[in-house]
Formats: structure tokens, sequence, C-alpha cells
């Protein structure tokens, strides 16, 4: 069986770091990715995906990270049941994160473009496939 989900875009908002009880690290945020294609108004979607980081890349995240970063997360997605106070079943898809690159050159999270994805992870601009 293979589960494997590898994600670039945009965060939706800072990171939202919390502690277990018993103090490891999570944070959570959303990833927002483009479609391949235009809808039929000729317009760019984009799928707004949870993403849940752990331990110290989740500290990582909260700090270097923020509204409008480009991230590439590299995971698995995870399906979670819970039974709300309402007393209805609720599901939550959300991608599991093994690794989180940040692609935006230090101090321009709003840049955009292959051109953003640069010298913090170790590779040039005519080194991006795209």
């Amino acid at each position: 069986m293979l589960n494997r989900v590898v994600l670039i875009g945009r965060l939706t908002k800072d990171p939202e770091l919390k502690y277990t009880p018993n103090g490891v690290a999570v944070a959570s945020f959303t990833l927002a990715v483009d479609r391949f294609r235009n809808n039929a108004q000729g317009e760019r979607e984009a799928d707004f995906i949870p993403i849940v980081v752990w331990q110290k890349q989740a500290e990582n995240c909260a700090n270097y990270l923020s509204k409008g970063s480009l991230a590439a997360v590299d995971g698995r997605i995870q399906v979670r049941t819970y039974d709300g106070k309402d007393g209805q079943r609720h599901w939550v898809t959300e991608v599991i994160a093994d690794t989180v690159r940040f692609l935006d050159k230090k101090g321009d999270a709003k840049a955009s473009g292959p051109s953003s994805l640069g010298n913090e992870i170790g590779f040039s601009d005519e080194d991006v496939p795209f």
C-alpha cells in the first residue's frame, strides 16, 4: 500500500503551534495549492489543504513560516473521526507532514513563481523543474 502526498503552496494564515499534555509540539496550518487547470470562467482555483506537523519541525514551522509563505510538504493523508458535542460524527481529512521545506527566499514571504524557490533549501532557480 502507498499513502504519499507532495504539495507546494502558500500558507493561508500563520501556523498555530500547540503542545500536547506530554509536551510534544504540534503545528497546524492550511496550504493553498493551485489547481492545474482554470475553471469555466478562466479563473485559477485552489484547494485549501489542512496540514499537521509534529515535534521540532512544528516549532520550526511556527517560527519561520507565516501567512503567504511558499512551502513544500511531503507527507501522508490521514482521515479521522470524532463525535461532536451535537452528537454527530465528524470526519476530518488532513495531511500529516513528514517534511516541510521553506521555499521563499529569506524575508520574502510574498514572492511568487519559480524564482521564489531558493537558496534556503540548497538549490538554485535553474534546478527548479517548472
